[in-house]
């Protein structure tokens, strides 16, 4: 029983999701702390106020409501969220971008291009040259052939 759960522990994914988790803390807190160190302010001057908005309640019925500590939460979130996009999220979409081949889209596309079966009309691919149903010989079409590098067959 116990080597199965050390097993569990050390397994890749749990020490990679760890790692992962004591990162986003960290980050987490650094982006409030520059939140609370620039972006409070900015806001203060903007509305020519304290800027600081933890501090700020109402009350109601002898209940006091800090909505500020709600309204410094939403402000450090937005932040992280914009950071985590523009840094992280279109960065690595660029990449993935740019390593994948073309080689793959052309022939998803080549597989994608169906026409009818002259005789049984059923879907074929359009580079067939034979129908997968009735067996019978097919003219390809040479669009698809051009498509796939084929050699126009006559």
């Amino acid at each position: 029983m116990l080597n199965g759960f050390k097993d569990f522990i050390l397994r890749g994914n749990v020490i990679s999701m760890a790692i992962g988790l004591a990162v986003g803390a960290a980050f987490t807190a650094v982006v409030t702390g520059f939140s609370n160190a620039f972006i409070v302010p900015l806001i203060g001057i903007i509305t020519r106020g304290t800027g600081d908005f933890s501090k700020a309640h109402f009350k109601f019925d002898g209940v006091t409501f800090p909505y500020g500590l709600f309204v410094s939460a939403a402000i450090a979130f937005l932040i992280t969220a914009a950071v985590l996009y523009f840094c992280v999220v279109v960065p690595m979409a660029k990449v993935q971008n740019r390593f994948t081949a073309k080689k793959d889209e052309e022939a998803a596309d080549i597989k994608a291009a169906l026409r009818d079966c002259p005789r049984c009309y059923t879907e074929i691919p359009a580079i067939a040259s034979r129908c997968g149903h009735c067996t019978s010989d097919v003219e390809p079409e040479p669009a698809a052939l051009e498509l796939a590098k084929l050699p126009v067959q006559r």
